[in-house]
């Protein structure tokens, strides 16, 4: 096993600015929903650009975020969390300036990379610099900050577009970051101490550059597919995404072999545990993107409403999200981690079809009053889900190998981030182009995503009668 160098304890304020550097990335999944209508009358984007200006923020995030932690162990988390800052508000600024849909997708793909280098020092950092209680309150804090940052993210991101400072309309939500990434960096040296490992781990660059390729045949298909009508190129890409996968496995596999670090290790990925958190990444994940996407766009280009009410249409989401996240743990601790999961899917779907069948009630006329029961609803499944994510992921994985555990499932988790807003764009996008109605879209793309909960639901229930009769930890 491993050790890291450190140099110091990290402190209150310390703790602090590592947490604002998590919310950056993470405020920035979620304020771009509300600016996406701007966007596209602004630079003339169709549906499948927005899509992929959503996507391809998650997806550079996914391939580069092991490759992000290791370069930290290896080099000096401090040194990697202030550079990913840095690149950040490089990134952001490039996109504030974007006078094309095009560059406005390049620079999203390098605030990706960005987040990749940032976030997993701030766990790293947590976990090798504190002991004790104060360990246990900063990965609270840090766990708990997910609903924060998507508060903030929807309820800022609407009122910048809407307040226009100085003109500047949607290019204000990236422009925003300036300031913030500036702190941090006149912060960090401070506050934050330096650690890293002693002996340092090789980046798995096969591994990475077959993740990303896989990833590519699949999400680049199902967001061009609706405007390129479902030529042959598409599912060309579709099918190569299958030899690549294998491709990818026997590299694992050799790298493991040879004793070095690979991105997806295969004797991990042997475990039953880990493989039903995978899928609940691919699933959940997907449909928690997916979700936000259709519904922004539903709200401001459907409905008509400001990027402002647009926001606080998830208000309530993201406060339950946040009240929930702190009683899941009790949840957990009385009913176990499979049977939370069950319950946490019941509520999400119970959420989605109220969802659903407020839009076909109140159309084209929703709002925060109206949605705030079933988003209620909505935001505390999702909590409940999230909580069991890492717990049963990581269930088996031995102690040596958590870090690995963790980043793997992290790496698929952001990669389901992307792939969702293409995978349940595409179907809104299809439906629209139709139907010519936002309302067939908008129940079509959640439909879709009841049908993935659906299958999330029925395997969760399945391992849990299973695990009466095998050693399987609920």
């Amino acid at each position: 096993m491993t050790t890291s160098v450190n140099h110091s304890r990290l402190g209150k304020f310390g703790l602090y600015v590592l947490l604002a550097g998590q919310l950056l990335p993470q405020i920035d999944f979620s304020i771009v929903n509300v600016a996406l209508d701007a966007i596209a009358h602004s630079l003339h984007a169709t549906e499948t650009e927005l899509e992929l200006l959503v996507a391809v923020y998650g997806v550079a995030f996914a391939v580069c975020l092991a490759m992000g932690g290791r370069l930290g162990d290896n080099f000096g988390r401090l040194k990697l969390f202030n550079f990913g800052v840095l690149l950040f508000g490089v990134a952001s600024l490039l996109c504030g300036l974007a006078t094309s849909i095009w560059f406005l997708l390049a620079a999203r793909a390098l605030q990706g990379i960005a987040a990749a280098l940032l976030v997993p020092q701030i766990l790293a950092t947590i976990h090798v610099s504190l002991t004790g209680h104060a360990h246990s309150r900063a990965l609270g804090f840090y766990g708990a900050i997910g609903g924060l940052a998507f508060i903030v993210g929807q309820v800022l991101g609407g009122f910048l577009v809407s307040a226009d400072i100085a003109g500047t309309g949607w290019r204000s939500v990236f422009l925003i970051n300036l300031p913030v990434c500036a702190a941090i960096l006149a912060c960090s040296r401070r506050w934050v101490p330096d650690t890293r490992r002693e002996h340092a781990a090789h980046i798995d660059w096969p591994g990475t550059l077959l993740l990303t390729a896989v990833v590519l045949c699949i999400l680049l298909p199902i967001s061009l597919g609706p405007s390129l009508h479902w030529s042959w190129p598409c599912f060309a890409l579709l099918a190569a995404a299958v030899p690549l996968l294998r491709m990818l496995w026997n590299a694992e596999l050799r790298q493991e072999q040879r004793g070095a670090f690979p991105l997806l290790p295969p004797s991990l990925l042997r475990l039953p545990s880990v493989r039903f958190g995978l899928l609940i990444a691919i699933l959940f994940f997907s449909c928690w993107s997916g979700f936000m996407f259709v519904v922004a766009l539903a709200l401001q280009s459907g409905a008509g409403l400001s990027p402002v009410h647009s926001g606080n249409a998830f208000i309530v989401l993201g406060a339950s999200y946040f009240a929930g996240s702190l009683l899941s743990t009790r949840v957990v601790a009385k009913l176990g981690r499979t049977p939370t999961l069950i319950l946490g899917c019941l509520i999400q779907m119970s959420g989605l079809l109220l969802v659903m069948a407020t839009f076909n009630r109140v159309w084209p006329h929703p709002g925060i009053l109206n949605l705030a029961p079933a988003t209620l609803l909505m935001g505390f499944g999702q909590a409940f889900i999230v909580s069991c994510f890492f717990r049963i992921g990581l269930a088996d994985v031995p102690a040596e190998q958590a870090g690995a555990g963790s980043a793997m499932l992290a790496t698929l988790q952001q990669a389901s981030f992307g792939l969702g807003s293409a995978l349940l764009g595409a179907v809104f996008a299809q439906t629209l182009h139709y139907s010519g109605h936002y309302l067939d879209a908008t129940l079509a793309g959640l439909g879709a995503e009841f049908c993935l909960m659906l299958i999330l639901l029925l395997s969760a229930v399945a391992r849990h009668y299973r695990s009466r009769y095998l050693p399987v930890a609920v």
